[in-house]
């Protein structure tokens, strides 16, 4: 199943640089893995802001749910999901 996910990255300031640099690195990590696994097949950066947008292909809404609240940065996030299906007139 296709999703597409809008995320929103909002680290508190009292939050140690150290920590947030940790915890930065960590989420680069996963991310990479799941994209190199075809699970985050998608990841677009919004310009000006601590955003993106990405299209997620798992295998279900818990599936989703499981893969985005094991990100490290998801403590700090607001999340919206659309879910996504075929348009009759895609070529693709």
């Amino acid at each position: 199943m296709l999703y597409l996910v809008h995320m929103i990255v909002n680290i508190p300031s009292t939050l140690a640089p150290e920590e947030a640099a940790r915890i930065k690195a960590e989420e680069k990590a996963y991310s990479q893995r799941l994209q190199h696994e075809g699970k985050w097949p998608h990841l677009w950066r919004v310009v000006g802001e601590y955003a993106n947008y990405s299209v997620f292909d798992v295998e279900s809404n818990d599936a989703l749910h499981d893969t985005l609240s094991k990100l490290p940065l998801f403590p700090f996030m607001q999340i919206t999901v659309t879910a996504l299906a075929r348009h009759p007139s895609s070529i693709v």
